[in-house]
């Protein structure tokens, strides 16, 4: 992506931002729509999405999925018909997603049905010139389906939850273990919802394990907690569109989608962003964490008191 667009993007300066994409598909010259690597094919070549059957193909991760799902809804008032061809694990969320027709799971293959135009789930707010308003969504636009998921065990005080690691894109976004163990404290618990971690990283934070691979359990799970902290991964886009309430580490250079220093996003209204100011450097994000943490529990004894 451009520098430009970024920036554009960052400004939630969409009419400009759709504008340089607009001369990029002009520019650009396109390879066969389904050659090469998922995540740089550009599927979307301008055509008419108005009255057409649309195909929705998940290229990227599936945070990109979940935060970009919220335009399925103005893709549906103006197509005949939207499938989502999604990862797997999203499906049980993305059959409920407002605009989806039918939610098919992605593979290695074709896909299994007929369909006039397609295009990638990140283009779709180009495609449809997507308003701030259909960014900028104030309620969860995400529903989970029932599941039996067991309380919390051993919660004393506020249910903090953790995620600290990242996929092999951008290890930048990563924080170590032992910098975690200083949100421990009388009132908080803490529980990992990080999936693959060590015992001795448990131990190194004081958490108790809640991890689990199911996307509709951990849904579950961050609703039963009063607030997560969390690297830039896709468990924050998933209790943003959840609308549940958590706080957000980015590192110094981070992705377009977020602000460089606001502490809010457009994109999610329940999330907080604390910045690094210097790159690498976790020891500041985290100490302005267990500050905001201690000025919210000081808020909660203050209530509970009244």
């Amino acid at each position: 992506m451009t520098g430009g667009w970024a920036e554009a993007m960052r400004a939630g300066d969409f009419t400009r931002a759709w504008a340089i994409n607009d001369r990029d598909l002009v520019q650009i010259a396109h390879p066969p729509k389904h050659t090469g690597p998922r995540h740089l094919q550009r599927i979307w070549r301008g055509e008419d999405l108005h009255g057409r059957h649309v195909l929705v193909r998940c290229y990227h991760g599936l945070g990109d999925t979940i935060q970009f799902l919220r335009f399925m809804r103005p893709l549906r008032a103006i197509a005949r018909s939207v499938t989502l061809w999604c990862q797997p694990e999203l499906l049980p969320l993305a059959v409920r997603a407002a605009g989806v027709d039918r939610a098919i799971p992605l593979h290695d293959g074709a896909p299994e049905v007929d369909f006039e135009v397609d295009i990638e789930i990140m283009e779709v707010p180009h495609a449809i010139g997507a308003r701030r308003d259909q960014v900028e969504m104030r309620v969860p636009y995400l529903a989970l389906p029932p599941a039996a998921v067991p309380p919390l065990r051993g919660e004393q005080g506020q249910a903090l939850g953790l995620v600290w690691k990242v996929g092999d894109w951008d290890k930048r976004r990563e924080v170590s273990a032992a910098l975690l163990r200083g949100l421990a404290g009388p009132c908080v618990t803490l529980y990992s919802l990080q999936r693959g971690a060590s015992t001795e990283e448990l131990a190194a934070i004081g958490a108790l394990d809640i991890s689990t691979p199911d996307i509709v359990a951990l849904g579950h799970r961050l609703r039963q907690l009063d607030l997560l902290i969390c690297v830039d991964t896709m468990v924050a886009h998933l209790a943003g569109a959840l609308g549940c309430e958590a706080w957000v580490l980015l590192h110094a250079d981070c992705d377009w989608r977020w602000p460089q220093s606001d502490a809010h996003s457009f994109w999610y209204s329940s999330l907080r962003l604390f910045h690094q100011r210097c790159p690498g450097d976790w020891g500041n994000v985290i100490a302005e964490v267990r500050s905001a943490l201690r000025t919210r529990l000081e808020a909660g004894q203050a209530t509970a008191a009244m």
